[in-house]
């Protein structure tokens, strides 16, 4: 240990990892676990973007690309923010890295001083307080309800604000929460952040093809923050594409070129088949991956008809991505079964324990109260997971 510097130290394990690694162990030893804990679509890769993938193979795309990636997919990149999105961004904008985690480094890395600080509203994704901490950054935390969908105010932005505020870092829709912002609630955000110009608005859209009630919106529309946005995407989440490892960044141009001087001196461009293969599923009409949607949204409906039937959690009914984040206060500072619960940690390894029902801890997430159950899987295991909990947790009604 006193050979590991303080920043190695200092971090924390990905709790999702964590737990699945946990569910792993469980399932290795014979028990019949259902893990419901990392985020990523169930679905195949779908065939039209393999079969690019095996022509890239075929063609030899085996060389380095340039390090922001091939012209090829950032002009795809572009036009997908444009037809989709509604924003103009040049080639020369976008940098495209080894999944949508990167992205979000190399922005942190290039714009972040020690003891700059950055804004997370919580819940948050889990390793954006991490990150932050890599690149010697402060985290600021806005706390939310699931009264207010997890969403922050306006108002509570502007009063987070101080003079050491670099960076806002964001999903929408949001991992944990499944929620989103609407525009008009953009609108808000960015009537403050275009009263201070230094301020970095990092807006991680990596669901945004997972929305079940309208069309997504980046913050990236309103054009007068517009050169203080970088908008985070990639292929894993609507693409079913998370082991390719392909995301992207989109932001004014001074960023961009940051952004590429960091990840060239890191990992250089990203897999060049992975590259190949975007560029046929941006390319394709959207429809034609929306089977995967229309499943998520099923399953939703499932789960969370289910869950209300549970014992002491309080949900509210996610609008967008594939999880539910119940909020379990009802059970912290209790012995269950001779366990004292101090937390969501706590609670979800006794339901994997109990119940052999695998989930996420909030205290990650920044929401100790909570737990994160992702309803990627099967509608069979959802029906089987949700009555192991119901029938472990009516023993304490």
């Amino acid at each position: 240990m006193e050979r590991l510097s303080n920043t190695v130290k200092n971090l924390g394990f990905s709790q999702t990892f964590v737990m699945s690694n946990k569910v792993r162990e469980m399932k290795a030893n014979g028990i019949d676990v259902i893990s419901l804990t990392l985020g990523e679509p169930d679905f195949d890769v779908p065939d039209n973007i393999k079969a690019a993938a095996k022509t890239a193979i075929d063609q030899n795309f085996s060389h380095y690309s340039p390090v922001p990636g091939f012209l090829e997919l950032r002009k795809a990149i572009a036009s997908k923010l444009k037809r989709d999105n509604d924003l103009d961004f040049a080639p020369t904008q976008i940098c495209v890295s080894n999944g949508a985690k990167q992205a979000i480094s190399n922005i942190l890395y290039s714009i972040l001083n020690a003891g700059d600080q950055v804004i997370l509203p919580v819940p948050f994704w889990v390793s954006y307080e991490e990150m932050v901490k890599m690149a010697g950054g402060k985290s600021v935390l806005i706390p939310t309800t699931i009264e207010s969908e997890f969403k922050m105010t306006a108002a509570q932005l502007e009063a987070a604000i101080t003079p050491n505020t670099k960076a806002l870092l964001f999903s929408s829709p949001c991992n944990p929460s499944g929620s989103y912002y609407t525009l008009e609630e953009l609108r808000e955000i960015a009537n403050i952040i275009v009263k201070y110009p230094k301020i970095t608005v990092i807006s991680d859209e990596i669901y945004e093809y997972i929305n079940y009630e309208s069309k997504h919106a980046s913050i990236a529309i309103f054009p007068e923050i517009k050169d203080q946005v970088a908008v985070i995407n990639g292929m894993s989440k609507g693409f079913a594409m998370t082991g390719w490892r392909i995301g992207y960044s989109a932001c004014p141009e001074w960023l961009a070129k940051a952004c590429e001087k960091i990840q060239g001196q890191t990992t250089s461009g990203a897999n060049t088949i992975a590259q190949q293969a975007s560029i046929t599923a941006l390319q394709e009409d959207q429809s034609h991956y929306e089977y995967m949607t229309n499943e998520f949204k099923k399953r939703r409906d499932l789960t969370f008809k289910l869950m209300q039937e549970i014992s002491g959690f309080k949900i509210t009914l996610p609008k967008s991505a594939f999880y539910l984040f119940p909020d379990i206060s009802h059970y912290i500072g209790k012995t269950l079964d001779g366990t004292f619960i101090k937390d969501g940690d706590d609670f979800s390894m006794f339901i994997l324990e109990k119940a052999h029902v695998g989930s996420v801890g909030g205290t990650s997430f920044g929401s100790p109260e909570c737990i994160r159950f992702s309803y990627a899987a099967s509608q069979k295991d959802l029906v089987e997971a949700m009555r192991r909990i119901k029938e472990l947790m009516d023993k304490f009604v």
